[in-house]
């Protein structure tokens, strides 16, 4: 999955666990950018009585880099609060919920937005903003959708946030990547260049029906791109953002013996982070992943090994023997991948790509990079810039796209040729797919911010 339970010590820790980060040029707004964090994944909708929520101790942050030296510029801070109103019911709501001040809806939370610029100062925003309830069922809450839209808030300062629970539109076939990379599409090899589906199998998309808690804040291109610089199409460097997510808990130290044991609470310790899907999932080694999950991306040179060098791409020419020949040819080489090294940790550079560039400088970060000179497509292609959809992945990341696949085929070898022209792919590499599309995920999507779709009820969807 995209990075939900990703690290050992992380999926023990699901209110902290960063699962999808999204960053686009706002279709809805296209003088604006939308960045959406989502935490808490995997969540069932029949999970009462103690439905889902943000943690109170957990603070949440998105990152923005504007000067490609991975550190951030601006950082949006998120802090959640729990209120109780009634301590003699074990209820979530005590009757309909009809608006976001009800005196029916029992376990309510808020929120404070926190802005900190370059140089470490910190402006609030925000503060006790109502998030929506859990989406309880149609008797509990009889208009989810308004509720939701009027938990969207248009800040003082121009920016709109929205935090609480969402559809997961993220679509994986879970059960078979994870069945040692198997892909339903290449399991007879004689059926390559043929219509490859339905046959061994339909894909199945694992995260279909489940919701998440989502962060999603809209801004002004004008606060997250670099003074000076004018937008122009695709090849402004000014234009070019990093993004990540991060989640921090604080630093808890008990002294003494049980008798005389003092609590002192120290700072705040990062336990979580997400900036390019799949990255610490399935780039990071297993003993490193919770490693991973404390540093900073400015860090992540010591991970770059593992980019040039990736364990999937190893593994596809011995599980489908003969029609991986080219790559397993190229892995003998020993030769680093720069073509994913300049994907995933420094941006691809101009004139690589005809009108487009992403590229952050020579600094090894994971971000997802997002060029804002480049405007949202008239019509999407789910498989991104190797599709010929330049405002797609690995140009930060929509909603829609299929990141799963767009990694597959870079990782069998289609992006080779962008830093090597005498190398060919094998025919399959441009094949490679897990069989969904954002069709497979049964919510939908909203047509404006925040964009993910309604959460599915407890009572339409039991466990």
């Amino acid at each position: 999955m995209s990075s939900h339970r990703e690290a050992p010590e992380i999926s023990k820790d699901p209110v902290a666990d960063s699962s999808d980060l999204y960053a686009f040029v706002s279709p809805d707004d296209p003088d604006t950018v939308t960045l959406i964090a989502n935490y808490v994944p995997l969540q069932l909708p029949a999970s009462g009585p103690n439905f889902f929520e943000f943690g109170d101790d957990v603070l949440y942050e998105i990152h923005i880099d504007a000067n490609g030296d991975a550190r951030p510029d601006v950082t949006y801070q998120f802090r959640f609060r729990t209120e109780l109103r009634n301590d003699r019911t074990f209820l979530y709501n005590t009757g309909p919920i009809e608006s976001l001040d009800s005196e029916n809806w029992n376990r309510r939370q808020f929120y404070s937005v926190t802005k900190v610029d370059s140089h470490g100062k910190s402006t609030v925003l925000a503060k006790s903003l109502p998030c929506p309830p859990c989406n309880v069922g149609p008797l509990s809450i009889p208009d989810y959708e308004k509720l939701a839209e009027d938990a969207v808030h248009k800040l003082k300062s121009g920016e709109k946030v929205f935090a609480g629970q969402r559809a997961d539109a993220f679509f994986v076939d879970l059960g078979s990547i994870f069945d040692l990379g198997t892909l339903r599409p290449f399991q007879d090899k004689h059926l390559v260049g043929q219509n490859l589906f339905n046959y061994a199998g339909k894909a199945v998309n694992a995260t279909d029906k489940t919701n998440v808690h989502s962060i999603a804040v809209q801004i002004p291109l004008h606060m997250v791109r670099r003074e000076g610089k004018k937008r122009v199409r695709g090849r402004d460097a000014g234009a070019v953002i990093g993004v990540w997510t991060s989640a921090s808990r604080r630093q808890v130290e008990v002294r003494g013996d049980k008798e005389g044991a003092d609590v002192v609470v120290g700072p705040q310790v990062q336990v979580s982070r997400l900036g390019n899907p799949l990255f610490n999932e399935v780039i990071v080694p297993m003993a490193e992943k919770d490693k991973w999950n404390s540093l900073p991306p400015s860090e992540d040179k010591r991970f770059a090994e593992f980019v040039a060098t990736p364990e999937l791409g190893a593994l596809l020419p011995v599980l489908y023997p003969g029609l991986f020949d080219k790559l397993d040819a190229l892995n003998k080489t020993k030769e680093p991948r720069a073509d994913l090294l300049a994907i995933l940790l420094t941006g691809i550079p101009d004139g690589i790509i005809d009108g487009f560039q992403n590229n952050t400088g020579k600094l090894q970060a994971d971000m997802l990079r997002l060029n804002t000179a480049i405007p949202p497509a008239e019509k999407e292609n789910k498989f991104g810039v190797v599709g010929g959809d330049l405002a797609g992945f690995p140009n930060g990341r929509r909603i829609a796209d299929d990141v799963v696949s767009i990694s597959l085929r870079a990782i069998a070898g289609v992006t080779v040729p962008l830093v090597n022209a005498d190398f060919e792919p094998d025919a399959a590499a441009a094949l490679v797919e897990q069989g969904l599309s954002i069709k497979d995920a049964s919510a939908g999507l909203l047509k404006k911010f925040p964009f993910l779709g309604t959460p599915f009820d407890g009572f339409g969807n039991p466990s």
